[in-house]
């Protein structure tokens, strides 16, 4: 994984204050850690990424996938995506899986991103505001399913997983209009 501190980026680390937890193989397909997204990733297009992990830590229960921009200009970032109670048996998901139910996966659930799409939301930074990181995290968790209600906001999603996180991986790109 490639370090997605980088003086080039507004925006603070996301993941500094929810402490330190092991990492785990996580890649994509679609882009490489660290590089600029492509056109299918971007806002519009909203085709969300292939995405595998492997080696869970042990305990691992289930997971839940987001997609967080840091460097919006809000004080709480972007919310491009959040989808939680994936089984800990999925270990990939393919390109365009990101709907309200992770392309089929039962028990799934999607939540509204700050775009109020139930989904994935391709990148789309303010046109001249720079570049914008995009944090692509699995948080393997330590409960089968989190009790959280479908109109939850993906900040009740993040306080959860405060509290349950077993390990996370990240991937990231870029972009900026």
């Amino acid at each position: 994984m490639t370090n997605y501190l980088d003086p080039k980026f507004p925006g603070p680390d996301p993941y500094a204050p929810l402490g330190e937890h092991p990492s785990f193989p996580l890649s994509s397909t679609d882009f490489s850690d660290g590089e600029k997204l492509k056109s299918p990733q971007l806002g519009g297009n909203d085709v969300s990424p292939q995405l595998a992990w492997s080696d869970l830590p042990a305990g691992t229960k289930s997971l839940a996938i987001t997609c967080f921009d840091p460097d919006a200009p809000t004080a709480a970032g972007f919310w491009h995506w959040a989808v939680f109670n994936i089984p800990a048996t999925v270990s990939e998901i393919p390109t365009g899986a990101g709907d309200e139910t992770l392309g089929g996966i039962e028990g799934v659930v999607t939540l509204k991103g700050d775009s109020g799409k139930r989904g994935y939301y391709g990148a789309e930074p303010p046109q001249g505001h720079g570049p914008h990181r995009y944090l692509f995290a699995v948080h393997a968790l330590d409960v089968e399913k989190l009790e959280i209600d479908p109109s939850a906001t993906p900040t009740v999603l993040g306080f959860n997983l405060y509290f349950h996180t077993l390990g996370r991986s990240i991937v990231w790109g870029w972009y900026e209009n």
